[in-house]
Order: C-alpha cells, then sequence, then structure tokens
C-alpha cells in the first residue's frame, strides 16, 4: 500500500465523518475503497452508519460538482492537458461524452453504476451546461444507494474490507444491469414523446 493510500486510510481513522467526505471529494483512491473502509469504521463503532451515510452524499456530491465545473468553465481542451492530474484520462471523457450525446441527461443517473463511464459522466454534463439542479437531482439519486452498499458490504467484512471488489461483484453486476435497462426505458419514453410531438405539430399544419 503506497504512502499516500495509508495517509488517507490514516485521515479516515482520525477524522470520521469528514474523513470520509474529504477522502470522496479528493478521489486519490476509488470510493468504493474509501466507502468500505468507511464501513469498517462503523463495524468497530467509531462512526455511526447514518452519518456516514450523510458524509458519504456529501463527499460524493462535491467530488462531481467539481467535475462539472471542471467541464462547465475548463472545456474540452483544459481537460485534455490537465485531466491526468485528477486521474481523468482523454478516453474516459471520451466514453462519457458519447454516453451523454446518445441518451441525454437522464444517463447522469444510470451511468453512476458502470464503470469508467461513472466518474468521468460529469464532464459532458458541465460542458453541455446541462441544469444545474437536474444534474444534482440526478447524481444525488444514484449517489445514496452506492454509498449504501459499499458502507454495509465494508461494514459485514469488518477486518476483511479490502476484500470489497469480490465482496462487491454479486450486487454491481446486477446494478450495471439494472442501469441499462433503466436507460433502454428512458430512451424508449425519450423517442416515444418526440414521436407524439412530431405527430401533433405534423396535425397542427395539416
Amino acid at each position: 500500500m503506497s504512502h499516500l493510500v495509508q495517509s488517507v486510510f490514516d485521515m479516515l481513522s482520525s477524522l470520521g465523518y469528514l474523513g470520509i467526505a474529504l477522502g470522496l471529494m479528493v478521489e486519490v483512491i476509488p470510493s468504493e475503497i474509501v466507502l468500505a473502509y468507511g464501513g469498517y469504521l462503523i463495524s468497530i463503532g467509531d462512526i455511526s452508519f447514518p452519518g456516514a451515510v450523510i458524509a458519504g452524499t456529501i463527499g460524493g456530491i462535491i467530488a462531481q460538482y467539481f467535475l462539472y465545473w471542471l467541464g462547465r468553465y475548463g472545456g474540452r481542451r483544459f481537460l485534455n492537458k490537465y485531466g491526468k492530474y485528477i486521474l481523468i484520462r482523454p478516453h474516459h471523457v471520451d466514453v462519457a461524452e458519447q454516453w451523454f450525446s446518445k441518451y441525454g441527461t437522464g444517463v447522469i443517473f444510470t451511468a453512476r453504476f458502470i464503470p469508467v463511464v461513472r466518474h468521468a459522466i460529469s464532464i459532458p454534463a458541465g460542458i453541455a451546461k446541462m441544469s444545474f439542479v437536474k444534474f444534482t437531482t440526478y447524481t444525488i439519486l444514484a449517489i445514496i444507494p452506492w454509498t449504501i452498499l459499499f458502507l454495509y458490504l465494508g461494514m459485514t467484512l469488518g477486518t476483511k474490507w479490502e476484500r470489497i471488489n469480490q465482496a462487491a461483484k454479486p450486487f454491481v453486476t446486477p446494478a450495471i444491469i439494472i442501469a441499462v435497462v433503466v436507460t433502454l426505458v428512458y430512451l424508449f419514453f425519450k423517442w416515444k414523446n418526440k414521436r407524439n410531438e412530431a405527430v401533433k405539430v405534423s396535425n397542427e399544419n395539416v
């Protein structure tokens, strides 16, 4: 374990709720690991489950705000040049932009459960100047269940919290499938609404 990562875990232990929020904000290590360690702290009685959920949600949403504002005010050129310093590579942004362009604003919710796209999706939302209120709503709705899941798994694993990837696999895979299904349903209704509007306009012009 690197010195930097160990420092993050020391911070989590010493700062409790604030440590979880900060750990998620800076995203030095994946959020799943930060939350799993938070679950371990719950298991030994250092923090409470409700408090950890609140801290995790706040930290997660602030991290996404940061990426949203980078996209909105920095643009693609800025991210291509400096994104590597926040662990965002050009191909991450490419994939996220393709998803956002293809599926629309609703993907801000569903993409949170899919690797690679999950963190980067906030960037094209900012570039497209998506409504901040809508962005916040979709992001919070996705972050809360994600936070609860990994805190719970970390809590049940206890001292074996480092096995979080193994423990999460039976839950994450169905979550990805559900996210894809929700996306398809969203696209269907979006297409249906556009079709109905087109028919309505056509009838009015007759």
